[in-house]
């Protein structure tokens, strides 16, 4: 098996707060500006998972360096209406987030001086706009695909489950419906890795000014709430602005300055929320009582690649694993104690990486 890099993009209108998400999440630096277009080529960067079990760990080991898991952002160009036809940098915007695993959608709900393309602000209508050239730009691909499958397969098309799927997906899409609506999983297993921007999870931030914090709300951020709610989506609510600053700051100055300011950080929020819903878990190492690390991997990997990602010479030479939940080992405090008190099990090839599994790999060179 090989262990792919899961990865999320941010994507929006132009001037919705991308990059300025992005440099929340990553500290990357981003280009932000108050014009179109600001970013032309993609910005790539990694955001730190938050895991308190990571610091107990640190506090019983005390290593010299420590490791969190990661997840790989992507900022990508904003798409305006009529990207499905190549307007503005529609073209590059589509192609590049047909390999990203889960969609970010960052909605502006806030005024500032920055200029919209639409010419106003209005939430819904942005989320709409996103939502028709998404569906249309599927459309395009699946039409294609669709001509080739029928000259491929003739008079077996009907009977071609991929085929059959294709035209649920179809059928959904010019009815203006989410298709994770009404694919069932058979069909969104099939269809998964052709890179439909639609089947992708999406998850959507309300990106407020720093005005409309509570208990205070603009029109717009009240008007947006309202939507979430109506529609049932998932949404995670922040001043992206506010927060890509508080991220310069060392962790420990700046949980005193959200102390200070009454507020609470979305950003840990967020990447928690990408982690999940890219079906990752965690798994921690020991290294020699000299490095403690986090290592993400999808839910389901198994432990002989697992051990992949810690280093190739693992997997290739792997033996077995020692293994024990990280909850256990903190309450024993020491692997050596919790080895002879039976609390850690040996595991073959075979065995399922859970979530919070402290694992020792043994391996031959």
């Amino acid at each position: 098996m090989f262990l792919a890099t899961l990865s999320s993009g941010i994507i929006g209108l132009p001037n919705a707060g991308k990059s300025t998400l992005f440099n929340a999440l990553c500290r990357g630096g981003a280009q932000v500006a108050n014009f179109p277009f600001c970013t032309v080529s993609p910005n790539v960067g990694i955001a730190y998972v938050p895991d308190l079990r990571l610091e107990k760990l640190f506090r019983i080991v005390n290593p010299q360096i420590v490791t969190p898991a990661t997840v790989e952002v992507v900022d990508v160009a904003g798409l305006i209406r009529g990207a499905h036809k190549g307007e503005g940098l529609g073209n590059e915007f589509l192609s590049r987030i047909r390999g990203i695993d889960v969609l970010i959608q960052v909605v502006r709900c806030f005024e500032g001086e920055a200029s919209h393309p639409e010419g106003s602000i209005d939430p819904i209508r942005d989320v709409e706009t996103l939502k028709i050239e998404l569906f249309l730009s599927d459309l395009d691909i699946l039409q294609r695909r669709l001509t080739r499958l029928n000259k491929l397969l003739k008079s077996q098309i009907k009977q071609n489950a991929a085929v059959e799927a294709l035209h649920k997906l179809e059928k959904a899409l010019r009815e203006g419906i989410s298709p994770l609506k009404v694919i069932s999983l058979p069909e969104y297993n099939l269809l998964r890795d052709e890179g439909f921007l639609s089947l992708k999870p999406m998850i959507y931030v309300a990106n407020i000014g720093e005005e409309d914090i509570e208990p205070v709300s603009s029109i717009h951020a009240e008007c947006f709430r309202g939507f979430v709610r109506r529609e049932d989506i998932e949404v995670v609510e922040m001043c992206a602005k506010l927060e890509a600053e508080l991220s310069e700051f060392p962790e420990e100055e700046k949980q005193k300055l959200i102390e200070e300011m009454g507020i609470k950080e979305a950003t840990s929020k967020l990447i928690k929320k990408i982690y999940h819903t890219l079906n990752l878990i965690t798994f921690f190492t020991i290294t020699g009582g000299k490095e403690v690390k986090a290592h993400a991997v999808e839910k389901g990997t198994l432990v002989v690649d697992a051990a992949e990602k810690v280093h190739s010479d693992m997997k290739k030479g792997f033996i077995k694993a020692e293994v024990i939940n990280v909850d256990e080992l903190l309450k024993l405090g020491d692997f050596r104690r919790a080895k002879s008190d039976g609390k850690v099990s040996l595991e073959g090839r075979g065995y399922e990486v859970q979530d919070g599994d402290v694992i020792h790999f043994h391996f031959a060179l």
